[in-house]
Parts: C-alpha cells; sequence; structure tokens
C-alpha cells in the first residue's frame, strides 16, 4: 500500500510546533529536512535544526483524510493561505528503505539507547529499546519525549509502579519496563496506540504481566509511583483530577508535551495535588515535575 506524505515549509521556530501537531493528527512518522531536501531523520536530544525554512514532512496511512488534515493544520498552526501545503503519494518500498538508511541508534542519559531492530544495540549491555519507524507516534527524536528518558534514566524503578499516561508508541512504559519497574501500565485513547504499544511490547520481549495496555477509564489500577504523561498542555490540565488520583502519596509526576509559555498554567492547575518543582526547558518545549503531597 502507498502512504501520503505530506510537506509544510516553516521557520525554523515553528517547526517543532507544525510536527507535534502532525504527529497529534495522526501521522506514523514526521521527518525535518532543509530546503535543499537534504534529509534529517534524527535529531539528538539537545539539538535543533540549523535550517532558517524547514521543511515539515508528515506520513500518513493510505486511507487517511489528508485533506481535512491539511485544514486542520492551516488552522491549529495558524499558517497564512499563501503557505505551500504539498500533499503526494509514496511508495511503501521506497519509504522502507529510506527509513532504514537514516534511522540510527540514539542514546538518552546514562543507560538508555532507542534502536531500531535492523541494527546491532551499540552497547549490548545497556538498556536497549527496540523500536522501528511505522507503528510510533514517538521514537525519542521530539525534544519533549528526550527530556522524559532521560529522567527516567536517572530513577531506580526497581519494584516500582510505572503508568505511561497518553502512551503513544509505549516508548516510555517500554522504558520503565527495562528499567526494572515491576508493573508498568501505559494507558492511551487512540486505538492505534494501543496496536502500536502492544506491537513494540512484543518486539523488546516484556510480558503483558509486566507491561499492560488499556484504553482510559479501566478500573483497578494500582495507584503508581511514578506517573509520566507525554501529552499536551490542554489535555494535561482537563486530565488534572484524573492524572492526580493515579499517582500514591510521595509518588513522583513527569508531565512533558508543554511549550515554555504554558508551564505556568499548568503548574498551577496541579498545584492543588503536587509540590511542583523547577521546570527543565529544551528548546521551547519544558519538562514539568511534582511529588505528590
Amino acid at each position: 500500500m502507498p502512504w501520503q506524505q505530506l510537506k509544510v515549509r516553516v521557520p525554523e521556530a515553528r517547526a517543532a510546533l507544525v510536527e507535534e501537531l502532525l504527529s497529534e493528527l495522526g501521522a506514523v512518522s514526521v521527518t525535518l529536512q532543509d530546503g535543499e531536501d537534504q534529509p534529517v531523520f534524527q535529531i539528538d536530544p539537545g539539538t535543533t535544526p540549523i535550517w532558517r525554512n524547514t521543511e515539515v514532512v508528515g506520513l500518513f496511512e493510505h486511507d487517511v483524510p489528508i485533506h481535512a488534515i491539511v485544514t486542520e493544520l492551516r488552522a491549529r498552526a495558524h499558517l497564512n493561505a499563501t503557505d505551500e501545503i504539498v500533499t503526494e503519494e509514496v511508495a511503501d518500498t521506497d519509504w522502507e528503505r529510506v527509513c532504514m538508511q537514516d534511522f540510527k541508534p540514539m542514546r538518552f542519559g546514562e543507560r538508555v539507547w532507542i534502536c531500531p531492530s535492523w541494527e546491532t544495540p551499540p552497547e549490548p549491555s545497556a538498556v536497549n529499546i527496540m523500536l522501528d519507524p511505522g507503528l510510533a507516534f514517538g521514537t525519542g527524536t521530539h525534544p519533549t519525549t528526550a527530556l522524559c528518558l532521560e529522567w527516567l534514566d536517572r530513577q531506580d524503578l526497581i519494584g516500582k509502579t510505572v503508568i505511561d499516561y497518553g502512551c503513544g508508541s509505549g516508548v516510555l512504559a517500554i522504558a520503565a519496563a527495562l528499567l526494572g519497574a515491576a508493573r508498568v501500565i501505559a494507558i492511551d485513547n487512540d486505538p492505534q496506540a494501543i496496536i502500536a504499544s502492544e506491537s513494540n511490547r512484543e518486539l523488546n520481549q516484556i510480558t503483558p504481566g509486566q507491561l499492560s495496555v488499556h484504553l482510559p477509564g479501566v478500573e483497578g489500577h494500582p495507584q503508581a509511583d511514578v506517573l509520566v504523561a507525554n501529552i499536551l498542555s490542554g489535555p494535561l490540565e482537563q486530565l488534572t483530577p484524573i492524572i492526580a488520583a493515579l499517582v500514591k502519596p510521595g509518588g513522583k509526576l513527569i508531565l512533558s508535551g508543554v511549550l515554555s509559555q504554558q508551564t505556568q498554567s499548568l503548574v498551577d492547575s496541579y498545584q492543588e495535588f503536587f509540590t511542583m518543582l523547577v521546570p527543565v526547558t529544551r528548546e521551547e518545549w519544558v519538562r514539568v515535575e511534582g511529588v505528590r503531597r
């Protein structure tokens, strides 16, 4: 089956926002490239594209209503009518070949690596998350995912219960499981995310008993020692009482998917339930931390 590809050129400062929106609108992969079509499929944590005009490329399934996505993207990214958005079909075999060439292992913190399944992990004894482009909404390249992975890398999760709320590809849940969490609960309201997380769980040889995947509203979850939610600021604020109820007293909260200008509003929303710590910023994105009262 062919894929549908959407390209939009934006100033460097707006590339991260468009990248996040394309992911939220259902892109199975988002890449950045310069105006001369030199592809950049991987951004190392802590860096940013160097091009003044960055082309953001989203890849969608063949049956996705691409014109509706274009309309939504124009509205939410505040694109002008003159901002060109190009859509086209891409052959399946061509995309797989390009991804295999350009998607390389990435390191986060001291212990965690994300590796495509066709690559040999650079450090076999490290915590190696096997994750391929395709059924994944997050592969670690976005600053918000990197901020969460680096935080998890520094924690002692042995024997802990971890909840990944808004799990997407399951990368954070898988990281927690491989870092020693006794029980990990991955939650997402998108059935495609459930499929992706379960597929990636199997790829990493983690049992459903250690990492279970659920739609929201399933009863009987234990309260978490650690809850991580890498979504967007608006949903995080709306979910405040739900997320707070899932964290045990003294438990840790990690929120990301938050732009710097949204930080204070989000902190204010959670202060009733959590002692909030100093946020950490990378580029224009923020990781918010708290401890349950």
